[in-house]
């Protein structure tokens, strides 16, 4: 899969949330994530579909999420 371009005003663009919740547990793991970001789809039984799912509900959550990621690139 190609890199995805870069966009003057969105680091985003063209980024699906389940990549930043995939590379988020890679580099740091559920434990972290859930000490980070205190949600129950982080703290008990984590999955990315359970994540997912939550994430796409809740739009605080969400730019939580991707605050941390975007602070990380």
């Amino acid at each position: 899969m190609p890199a995805p371009t870069s966009h003057p005003r969105d680091p985003l663009h063209g980024i699906t949330l389940e990549t930043i919740v995939n590379q988020l547990v890679q580099k740091h793991g559920w434990g972290e994530m859930s000490r980070r970001i205190p949600i129950r789809c982080f703290q008990f039984n984590p999955s990315t579909k359970s994540s997912l799912t939550f994430l796409r509900k809740t739009p605080w959550a969400r730019k939580k999420v991707e605050d941390w990621y975007i602070g990380e690139l």
